[in-house]
Parts: C-alpha cells; sequence; structure tokens
C-alpha cells in the first residue's frame, strides 16, 4: 500500500453539499484503490488516455457471474480494467438500483435523487477496502472491477425478488406477519454478496493477513455506513388511486413541524372534550376507530368510512372518534397511539352508562400471529396494541358492554383473550390466516367493505346478520381474486348478556318516528 505522497490527486469542484462530499470520497477512494505501488525504478511515459472499448464491460459482468456463484474468476490481467470501465461500472450498478426499486413499488412514484448517497457510499466504502489488498496498482484496478462486475450481478437476482414482492404487496398478500421473509430479502443478498467477494479477496490476496483484515473492513465499513446513516429510498410512493370515482391522493412522510407538534398537543383534548354526554333511559353507542399503520391510507378511508357508517347507522353523531396514524391527517385527527387509546377509553368510559350504552371499537391495520397489530408513522415510533393492552385498557375504563371489531390479518388470535358475555367480538380472518385487500392500492379491505360499506351501511343493523352475509361476500371475492392461502375465513363471538342490549338497539334504530 502506498503513502499519501504516491496517491492521485483528484480535481472536482468546489463545495459543501453532501452530494459534493459524497462524489469526493468516492473518487478518492477510486483513486486510491487504482494507485500503483513505489517503484525503484524511473517512472515510465505516461501513456495517452485509453478510451472504453465496446463490450469492454461485458467481460466483467462475466466474470461477476463466476465470482457470485464462487468459481475460480479468469486471469484479470487479460481483462480490460481502467479507470473509464470503473467508472461505467459504477454508473451501471446506480442505474440499477435505480431500475429495481422503481419496478419493485407499484403504482406511481416519485423519484428523490438523495436515495443516491447510499449507493454511492456503498461504492466508495467497496473501493477503499480493494486498496488494501496486497497487489500491484493495475491489479488493484482490475479487482475493483471484478467487485463492481459481482455486484452487478447479484443486483439483478435481489431486484427481481423485490419486485416479485412489491407486485404481492400490491395484491394483498403481503403481511406483516411476512417479516421474516422481508428481513430475508434484504439481508439474504448481502449475505451472498459478502460471502462471494470474500472468496475474490481471498483468491486475488497474499493468503495472509490482507484479505483477512480487508473483508472485515468491508463488512464493518458497509454496516456501520447503514446503521449510522439513514435509509433514504430512491423512490417513494406517488398519487395512488382510491378506487372508482375517487379523487387520488398523495402519501408522504411524516415532517414533525411546529405545527404538527402543536396540532397533536391539543387534539385529542379537545375532540374528546367535544364527545357528547349519554342519554338517560336510551341505549347511546360510542365510536372510536383505530388505525394505526400510517404507511397505506387503506387503513385511514376504512376508519373514516366505518365512522361514517356507525354515526349515521347507529345514532352515534357527536360520539365518534378516530385515532389514526397518517401523515396527511396529522394537523386533523389525533395519533393512534396505544397512550392515546387508553386515554380515549378513559374519557368515553366517564361518558357512558355502563348499565346500558355500548361502545363500538374498530381497529384496522396489518396483523401478526401474535396478535400485535402492526404500527407505522415514521419517525414516531408507537407502541403496539395487543390483546392483552386492549382487554386491560377497558377494564380500567370500566366501559361494560363493546363491540370490537379487528380488521387484520390472524385477527382470529384476539377473540379468546377479550370474549365474555358483556362482548361481542368480530374479527377479519382466523388465528391461522391471512385477511385480505390491505395492499398500497386497495380502496378498502374486503372486510370492511363487505361489513360494513355494503351491509351495515344499506342493508341491516344486525352485526350477526352482517358478519355472516360478509363471510359469504369475503370468501366469493378471495376466490376470484387468486387468495392462495386459505379462505381468511371471519370469525365472530357473541356474548350472552350483550346480545339482548344489541337487539334493543336496533329495534329502536329500526322503528318508525
Amino acid at each position: 500500500m502506498t503513502d499519501s505522497s504516491d496517491r492521485k490527486a483528484v480535481s472536482l469542484p468546489d463545495g459543501d453539499s453532501p452530494w459534493m462530499r459524497v462524489w469526493q470520497h468516492e473518487a478518492a477512494a477510486l483513486a486510491i484503490a487504482a494507485s500503483p505501488v513505489r517503484a525503484e525504478q524511473p517512472s515510465a511515459p505516461v501513456a495517452p488516455r485509453e478510451r472504453l472499448q465496446p463490450g469492454a464491460l461485458g467481460p466483467w459482468w462475466r466474470a461477476g457471474v463466476r465470482a457470485a456463484t464462487f468459481r475460480q474468476a479468469p486471469d484479470l490481467s487479460a481483462l480490460q480494467a481502467t479507470p473509464a470501465v470503473v467508472a461505467w461500472l459504477v454508473l451501471f450498478n446506480l442505474a440499477v438500483q435505480v431500475l429495481w426499486q422503481r419496478l419493485a413499488m407499484p403504482g406511481p412514484a416519485d423519484f428523490h435523487g438523495q436515495g443516491l448517497l447510499q449507493g454511492g457510499l456503498d461504492l466508495a466504502v467497496i473501493a477503499w477496502v480493494c486498496a488494501w489488498v496486497r497487489a500491484p496498482g493495475p491489479q488493484r484496478m482490475a479487482l475493483l472491477c471484478l467487485v463492481l462486475g459481482t455486484e452487478f450481478v447479484i443486483s439483478q437476482v435481489s431486484g427481481l425478488l423485490w419486485v416479485l414482492a412489491g407486485q404481492a404487496q400490491a395484491a394483498g398478500l403481503w403481511r406483516q406477519g411476512s417479516v421474516w421473509l422481508l428481513w430475508l430479502l434484504w439481508l439474504g443478498p448481502m449475505v451472498w454478496w459478502m460471502a462471494a467477494v470474500g472468496a475474490v479477496l481471498w483468491r486475488q490476496g497474499d493468503r495472509l493477513l490482507r484479505p483477512w483484515l480487508g473483508g472485515m473492513a468491508l463488512l464493518a465499513g458497509l454496516m456501520a455506513l447503514h446503521w449510522v446513516m439513514p435509509s433514504q429510498q430512491i423512490w417513494t410512493p406517488g398519487r395512488i388511486s382510491q378506487g372508482a370515482g375517487d379523487e387520488s391522493d398523495e402519501s408522504a412522510r411524516l415532517t414533525l413541524t411546529e405545527p404538527v407538534l402543536r396540532a397533536q398537543a391539543t387534539l385529542l383534548d379537545q375532540q374528546l372534550a367535544a364527545l357528547k354526554p349519554q342519554r338517560p333511559g336510551v341505549v347511546d353507542v360510542y365510536v372510536l376507530t383505530f388505525a394505526p399503520y400510517g404507511d397505506e391510507d387503506v387503513f385511514l378511508r376504512e376508519s373514516a368510512m366505518v365512522a361514517d357508517v356507525m354515526a349515521q347507522r347507529f345514532d352515534a353523531q357527536g360520539r365518534a372518534l378516530q385515532l389514526v396514524n397518517n401523515p396527511r391527517t396529522a394537523e386533523q385527527l389525533p395519533w393512534a397511539t396505544s397512550d392515546n387509546l387508553r386515554r380515549a377509553l378513559q374519557r368515553i368510559g366517564q361518558l357512558m352508562d355502563p348499565r346500558e350504552d355500548v361502545l363500538f371499537i374498530h381497529l384496522t391495520s396489518h396483523g401478526a400471529r401474535d396478535g400485535q397489530l402492526a404500527t407505522e408513522l415514521w419517525p414516531v415510533r408507537p407502541d403496539a396494541v395487543t390483546p392483552a393492552s386492549l382487554k386491560a385498557a377497558l377494564q380500567d375504563a370500566g366501559i361494560r358492554y363493546r363491540v370490537v371489531s379487528i380488521s387484520a390479518c390472524y385477527s382470529g388470535s384476539w377473540i379468546a383473550p377479550l370474549a365474555d358475555d358483556d362482548a361481542l367480538l368480530m374479527t377479519a380472518a382466523d388465528a391461522e390466516h391471512t385477511s385480505y385487500g390491505c395492499g398500497r392500492l386497495s380502496p378498502l379491505t374486503f372486510f370492511g367493505r363487505a361489513m360494513y360499506d355494503e351491509l351495515l351501511r344499506t342493508q341491516t343493523r344486525s352485526f350477526t346478520e352482517a358478519h355472516a352475509k360478509a363471510r359469504e361476500l369475503i370468501l366469493q371475492r378471495e376466490q376470484e381474486a387468486g387468495k392462495d392461502d386459505g379462505y381468511s375465513n371471519p370469525q365472530i363471538s357473541v356474548g350472552s348478556r350483550i346480545a339482548p342490549m344489541l337487539e334493543a338497539l336496533r329495534q329502536r334504530l329500526e322503528a318508525p318516528r
């Protein structure tokens, strides 16, 4: 390895922007990797600048295929390794990142050039590690080309897998319960690439200290880079369709501005104070919708729809509250956090008469087999809500009669912890199956659409009757949509004491005025 006096000078425009700092570091690392070792004899005359020859990148990609499959790479000295080849390999690697990430995101998307910083810094770390290998300067450049060719090959495979995953998510097949698969898609190609590059370093080094140090430095450098530097996506969802006849909306990341923080400090107290008190001698319904997953607008739409149906059809005007995690409603609706849920239930419990009033609560999100509801509102990290935490909050609030509706995968796991004689429980699936219709392009979940938007809105005020008919509609629609992991199998549990309360409510609401 040469000292600093032997490094090639890199001339770049002045500037102190993040873009300039990234490219300065990358150019310096590439220059180090390409620098020749100190020679005792006089330096040779400088050769004319060599242009990139047609087809010069193909051999490096073929060599990358061999390296990615852990086969011996061809003789690097026989391949063309020039600064132009390095530059084009870098550009192609960045280009495929842009392409595959775009294809993995169904529907419209917005481009963010800042996301290229992550890929640029990765390549700078790679070039720096290649400089550790004890080899003449030209061989270092060839080694860098081989590593870049290997990364290009592996990125094609991982990119294709991410595209398939994105299509599955859009179709509603991608669920929070499959988070292990998400980790596998992210970690698998990285481990594969590390192993392939480690084998390359071992074969091309002196088989003593430097290859091992280089491999460790590569792993540590990339891990530290991804840990310290916030993840920046090249593409983010753009305008998405809400369904026929609906206007499109733009998904956005939450920005913690002063208006947002000021609104969230008072929104819940204001809306709780505006709830109407109960009416003596009347079975009043208090409504609470809870949508904690802020990355997909389908849950925001379902929360608003269910709250509207309950207000209009169950005489709950002025007694409904929405808790929603979504960047677009951060100044209008209180966040769906576990603390806000407890506070809301406490206030509703104070307003209700436990002998005659009913709480209706609808929770909509992705779900996991352990019962947790997926919670997402980056950069805020709310705690997940579970059946145990909801049960404790209901008991602390002194709420007796309750209708609990859970629209999530594996939501049948909520029934056993919450069921008793004073509760009616409805779920979008049993404890072993996923529900359907919660992808980015879904207007509503299959359960929410059938149960509330179609049946309770227009046909009946009986939860049991609506649930029975919704099961038939959901089965038909899941079969038509090609759901291949089994019928979601929505569940219902009706307590013996709440059944006559709900029947009396239905008769009052349907009686002629």
